[in-house]
Parts: structure tokens; sequence; C-alpha cells
């Protein structure tokens, strides 16, 4: 048997031979087309998907051997892609929804700074959110993550930066081959079925303790950073947040968890739904996104003054998000279903309150020092592509301070009962989208035209169905 002293000069001498250069050691990004290279050489990869999100934030894209996609090999997609609904129809040109002529192609542009390893796959496989771009290189304004980008420029332009953490809850539910059948909670390690009532409940994550580890396991390899997991108010309703930063990096962050957490249910034999209102009764899901500004020469927090105490910027962004968020609700309540959730006396607000550490106003101000003074925007559904959502509440916030808009009054009391002040359907909500040139200007007329006629479009196909409650009370009643 070998000496204790020999075994570990063995172990030392295999570690130095192994050893990865710091540029490739990292489970996420390199800096150029040779790092990815070599990156996905040292890994083994044989194949990588190069996606980007639609309207939907579904991922879209290519799949190709590595060696091709290092090759300089030119990615293409049809602009049509950007034109289909959810359910995979294409509306009729109404308004300034429009199809490109010729149904050109729009290239794929590798952002190599999302490269990472697709950890569920059996085979050594990567991925990479690409950018789009036309064919000559220039950008396509109603991309998702070019609406974001080009609001972030808005931001850049006044020398500021911002800075969001989003929350995204989630249901897992039962296998549901039938979309006639009602969804249910499915069986954790007791062999029942959660209830709801489990708001913070240890027990009610631990039901799911494996599947759990897995979405853990697999953020890591991704190079993606969890920073609490909690259970929710509804069965089986589960809840992640992410640390803050830049709002492109979290949502990419976003767009890879939906579809990490989708992928590590479905090895336990069940769904992950990021439907804002999955289950009649139960609350819906929402993806909170907090929001602060930071100076990029000084770094310091827009929101507070050298005292401390809160800035007009602060106030005027509040002013902002009350003014411009009804109008922008359609992108962070993009689906019929989404209204759902939106009701009275449930858990999500129906207002355009702020307040003090009050989570009945739309936009909650957090208990925190003046560093870190932030708006939280509690309107968002789960179910919203993070792009447009970060795209929409942070223009909201910026045109408000740009127009020197004025908030109401803070909120004391519970702010989410009596009158509704948001739109309470797709439709409305809309037309809303369209009325304002504000709007128009910060978000592109050619995403707001495109947006609008996918969404008109997805509402008559929901119109199209007949429901159960129709069957119920019409069928021998009218």
């Amino acid at each position: 048997m070998p000496s204790k002293k020999t075994v570990a000069s063995t172990v030392q001498k295999s570690s130095r031979s192994s050893q990865i250069p710091p540029a490739l050691s990292a489970l996420r990004g390199v800096g150029n087309w040779k790092e990815a290279s070599d990156w996905l050489k040292i890994r083994g990869i044989e194949d990588i998907e190069c996606i980007t999100p639609d309207l939907a934030g579904v991922p879209r894209g290519k799949m190709m051997p590595s060696s091709k996609f290092t090759s300089n090999t030119s990615l293409a997609l049809p602009s049509a892609l950007y034109r289909h609904t959810i359910s995979g129809e294409y509306p009729e040109e109404t308004g300034n929804f429009r199809y490109e002529p010729r149904d050109s192609d729009l290239k794929l542009l590798p952002d190599l700074s999302t490269l990472s390893i697709v950890p569920w796959e059996s085979d050594p496989t990567a991925q990479v959110i690409c950018d789009i771009v036309g064919s000559n290189g220039e950008d396509v304004a109603y991309t998702p993550r070019n609406v974001l980008k080009n609001v972030l420029r808005l931001y850049k332009d006044r020398g500021w930066r911002p800075v969001v953490a989003p929350e995204i809850e989630f249901y897992l539910v039962a296998l549901n081959d039938d979309p006639d059948y009602p969804l249910h909670p499915p069986k954790g390690r007791s062999g029942r079925s959660i209830l709801g009532g489990q708001g913070y409940s240890i027990a009610g994550i631990n039901e799911f303790d494996e599947l759990i580890d897995d979405i853990y396991h697999f953020s890591e390899k991704q190079g993606l950073e969890i920073d609490t997991l909690i259970h929710e108010e509804g069965p089986a309703q589960l809840e992640i947040n992410l640390r803050h930063g830049d709002p492109i990096e979290l949502a990419d962050q976003v767009f890879m968890f939906k579809r990490t957490i989708r992928e590590a249910a479905l090895k336990h034999g069940i769904y992950a739904t990021f439907m804002a209102k999955p289950m009649q009764g139960q609350p819906g899901s929402a993806m909170h996104i907090h929001q602060s500004v930071v100076d990029i020469k000084t770094g310091k927090n827009v929101f507070s003054n050298p005292d401390g105490s809160p800035s007009k910027e602060f106030f005027h962004f509040i002013g902002g998000m009350q003014s411009y968020v009804p109008k922008t609700l359609v992108m962070m309540a993009p689906y019929v279903n989404s209204y759902r959730r939106l009701t009275p006396e449930m858990s999500a607000p129906v207002n355009v309150a702020w307040g003090y550490d009050n989570r009945t106003t739309a936009f909650r101000i957090p208990v925190s020092d003046p560093a870190a003074r932030r708006v939280e925007n509690r309107l968002p559904g789960s179910d919203a592509n993070p792009y447009l959502a970060l795209a929409a509440s942070l223009a909201c916030g910026l045109l408000g301070i740009m127009n020197a808009a004025e908030p109401t009054a803070p909120t004391d009391d519970t702010a989410n009962e009596g009158s509704i002040d948001l739109p309470r359907g797709l439709l409305e909500a809309v037309s809303l989208l369209e009325s304002d040139p504000a709007l128009t200007g910060a978000l592109s007329p050619e995403f707001i035209g495109l947006y609008a006629g996918v969404k008109r479009g997805e509402f008559e196909t929901f119109m199209q169905v007949i429901s159960p409650w129709e069957r119920e009370f019409l069928l021998l009643n009218v």
C-alpha cells in the first residue's frame, strides 16, 4: 500500500497535468472565438445549441456539431419566426402589423459570454444565447433581447446603469396529457399531493428534495446562481430569487432557468409550469422585479441623495411606473390567462399604488439602506418574456424621470381592495400599448406594431375555444 505522502504527490501531479487555463475554466462564458474553440475541446463537446428567445420567450434556434459552430458558419432564421402566435399560427396583417415581403433571413450572432454546457443532455452538448441582426449586421429592433438593449442605451445616454433582481414563481404539477382536464399538484416524497397554505414551509420544499437538488446541480453546471428558494402559498408552488445584476444578464438567466426547471421536473416525471394562473382558486405565479439605478462613473445609487434621503429621481421613477405601467402591462401580462391572476382579493396587486414594505401595492419599496434603495414591480407574471418585462418596467421608470412624473402619496393601508387600476383583458392592454408616443419612442414602433399584431392574433385564436363555463351555464339556460 503506498504511503499517504505518495498518494498526495500523485494527486498533485495529476492535478497539474490536467489544469485548465483560467480563461477556459469558467462554467459560463468566454471572451473570443479562439477561447470558445478551446473551451469546447477541453470539455469534449460534440453538439452546440444556438438559441434565442422569440416574442414568447420560447428558445428558438439551431443545433449543430461544435466543429461547424467554430468554423465561421453563418447562422440564420426566417423573420417570420417573430410573427407567429404562441400556438404557432400566423395572424392576418392589420394596423401596423405587417409581414416582411420576402420573409428574408435574420442572422444569429452568438453572445459568447453566455456559452455553457447543457447538463441534462446525455451526449456532451453546449448552448449559447444569440442576438439577432439583419443580413448586413444591423440591429433588428423588434427582437426581445434588442428591445431590452435599446432601453438600456437610453439609461447609458444619461450616464446611468439599471440594476435588477427578478423573483420567479412557478408550479410543479402532475403530468397532464389532456388539456380538457384541470391541473393537479404532484405527489411528493410522502406519496401524497401537497396542499396549499405552505408559504415558506421547509417541509413543502423537502417534499421535492431530489428534484430541487437537480435544479441546483443543473444550474451550477451552467454557471447560473440561485440566491434563495422558497415554497410559496399555492400547492407545490415554488419561488427562485436571483442575485441582482445587469438586466441583460438577469434576463438571460431567467430565460435559462425556465428551461432548466422544466427539464429537471421532466426528469422526475412531473411538469413545471410558468403559467400565470394554472389552477383555479389558487394564487397565480409572478415574476417580481427589483429595480435600482446607479451612476456609471461613481457607482452610487441614483435613488439616494448623499445624505441618504430619497432623491427626486427615486420619486419620479415611481411616478413613471404609476403612469406608464398600465400602458405596458401587455408586456408583463402577455396572455388571456395572465389576467386571471390579476384579480381583486388575491395575492397579486390590481392597482398602481406604491408604499413602503407594502405587498398589497403594485410598487413596493423594500426596507433597505440608502445604497440598496430600490423599487419592486409586483405586477409581471412568470409567463412574461423576461427581456420584454424588464424592458417595459425599466422604460416606464426612465420616462417618469425624464418627464418629472410626480407619484401619489405612499399607501399605508391595504391597496388591493376596491377598484381596479389596470386593463382587465388582453385587447384593452394591447390598445393601451399602442396609445402613447413616448412608449413608442422608447420601445420602437417596429416592436409595438409587431407585438400588438401577434397578441391580437392570439386573442382571436382563444375566442375559437368553447370553455367549460360556457357549456355549464349557457348550454341549457339561454
